[in-house]
């Protein structure tokens, strides 16, 4: 005989997983209200590691963006295509590339930088100012504690770059 007791689900807006994936997608309509489409939000965290570790390997970079090696690698041809960065033959292994940024990359990261401000003050914008810091770095807490359960862990290179 059926019961009447009725099912209790877990509301949807209590899973932390789908507001993440809430937040993400206004976080990228609001990346591309204020940086415009020259980059997609990955093109532009790979560029913008880069351009704080010139000569890295594709792999490494990779890493430092928390993306897969191999959307790392379309990323990376796709930003050299745009003419944002080169990749070179590393000499002592042939296997791999140093990655640099162009100055044509150089100065589209500096055109950005504005956006990318006005972005975060954006996403941000509903909390005050406390609950801003407490948010990222509750935040960064949450990402640092599960990052080896994701399929592309932050992995900083074994050079220190």
């Amino acid at each position: 005989m059926p019961t009447s007791q009725a099912q209790h689900h877990l509301d949807l807006y209590e899973h932390p997983g789908h507001l993440l994936r809430r937040a993400q997608q206004i976080s990228v309509s609001l990346f591309y209200d204020e940086l415009g489409t020259e980059l997609t939000p990955v093109q532009y965290a790979i560029l913008s590691r880069l351009a704080d570790h010139p000569g890295i390997d594709q792999v490494s970079l990779a890493g430092l963006a928390a993306i897969d090696t191999s959307t790392g690698a379309t990323v990376c041809a796709r930003l050299e295509e745009k003419g944002l960065l080169e990749r070179k033959v590393i000499p002592h292994n042939r296997r791999q590339r140093a990655l640099s940024i162009t100055p044509s990359g150089a100065r589209l990261l500096e055109e950005l930088e504005a956006g990318a401000l006005r972005l975060r003050e954006r996403l941000l914008a509903p909390l005050a100012a406390a609950e801003q810091r407490q948010f990222m770095e509750l935040l960064a807490k949450l990402v640092s504690g599960n990052n080896e359960q994701s399929r592309a862990p932050l992995a900083l290179p074994s050079s220190g770059v």
